[in-house]
């Protein structure tokens, strides 16, 4: 194994580390913000991270779907305020917390559309 391959490979495991912390920690984020909104519920299904660490896409599942477009604009106007939260969980593992962008995760809906469509 050359030095590069090995030094990509180190690249792309800090990443996924780094991925599945800001998941787990935005998870909780939305948890403990979505208590208050009774029957909506936010799972943050991916979480990429730019390989400078600086960018971070989370893709997010709302239910019930029809309040998506309405979450996603009130996370993406409430994003400095999250991106803080985010800070102050994870600055003993981050020096720099990324910039964060917020989409829909639609897979389970075009998942639903299809059993519906094999069904006919």
């Amino acid at each position: 194994m050359t030095h590069l391959n090995k030094t990509r490979i180190m690249q792309e495991t800090r990443q996924n580390r780094i991925s599945r912390l800001l998941q787990k920690e935005l998870s909780l984020i939305f948890q403990s913000q979505t208590r208050m909104m009774h029957g909506v519920m936010i799972s943050v299904t991916r979480v990429r991270i730019s390989p400078d660490l600086s960018v971070c896409t989370a893709y997010l599942s709302v239910f019930p779907s029809e309040k998506g477009e309405e979450i996603i604009k009130n996370i993406t106007a409430n994003e400095k305020t999250v991106r803080y939260e985010l800070g102050t969980r994870v600055r003993n593992q981050l020096r720099i917390i990324p910039e964060l962008r917020f989409f829909i995760d639609d897979s389970l809906d075009y998942i639903e559309r299809i059993d519906e469509l094999l069904k006919k």
